[in-house]
């Protein structure tokens, strides 16, 4: 059954997927805001842009939902609410699950479901609520063929990194992307390494697993555009971008230009102009 809603998720011919995530606004951090205040309006724009998914939260899969016809990008639920990104660290942090994961994803039409596994320096508590809450995850995912989409996050020291600071340490997130898999990940979103030529270690490690890579912080067209092909001369299976769209000034013309590269193969120089076009 699982087959059936990853068929919904990468492209038929391609075989990869382009996921943009607008689930933001699920961790309580005011600069994840931007660009998706009207978050009805950004849902809108990127959907009508056809990109293979859009990863939403529970409250607001209603503004893909809704959206009439068969052709619009399939959901992606977000599963699990954490406090670890601020550049102030609360006292007690957290990773919690909502309730019926598979339940609610299966109500909503849902083709995958996200869930996170956080390796944060001298925060094993964290890491662990993580583990509980894919091990609690995953034999619900099985029974109801929902596919399960684990996020290994490794996190650099927040009194050096100061917030959102991933780790692109290939040391660190080679285990981490093996841990995923092991416990049972059907698809792989994980961070692009700081080298990229080196990000195929990642993929070999995952054993045949489809491996989305994460965009990270918003950066420039031509930067973002030479890392993803780089990233799918590495043998990615497609993308999951967040900031990198619905913060740029043509949200659905940066989505097409990516779609081009994701599935059809352009080149950094083609995206650029289909972009500016």
């Amino acid at each position: 059954m699982k087959a059936y809603r990853l068929n919904r998720l990468f492209h038929p011919r391609s075989l990869r997927c382009f996921d943009v995530a607008i689930d933001h606004g699920f961790f309580n951090e005011p600069s994840f805001l931007g660009g998706i205040e009207d978050i009805g309006r950004a849902v809108a724009i990127v959907a009508a842009a056809g990109p293979d998914a859009i990863q939403l939260t529970v409250g607001q899969a209603r503004h893909l939902q809704d959206l009439p016809g068969r052709f619009k990008p399939s959901l992606v639920l977000r599963t699990d609410v954490a406090n670890v990104y601020g550049k102030k660290l609360p006292r007690h942090l957290y990773s919690r699950m909502i309730e019926n994961p598979v339940e609610q994803a299966v109500q909503l039409d849902a083709a995958c479901m996200c869930v996170n596994l956080f390796q944060i320096p001298d925060q094993p508590e964290v890491g662990e609520a993580c583990v509980e809450n894919i091990l609690r995850l995953k034999p619900l995912s099985d029974r109801l063929g929902m596919p399960m989409m684990v996020e290994p996050l490794v996190f650099q020291p927040n009194e050096k990194a100061g917030g959102y600071m991933v780790d692109g340490d290939d040391q660190k997130i080679v285990p981490l992307v093996r841990q995923a898999v092991e416990l049972g990940a059907d698809v792989i979103k994980a961070d692009p390494t700081d080298d990229v030529s080196v990000y195929h270690r990642v993929i070999q490690v995952a054993g045949g697993i489809p491996v989305l890579v994460r965009g990270g912080g918003k950066v420039g067209d031509r930067e973002i555009l030479q890392r993803t092909a780089a990233l799918l001369a590495q043998g990615a299976s497609g993308i999951v971008y967040g900031r990198n769209i619905i913060q740029h000034a043509n949200p659905a013309g940066i989505t097409k230009a990516l779609m081009g590269m994701v599935h059809d193969g352009l080149s950094v120089d083609e995206a650029l102009a289909l972009l500016a076009g």
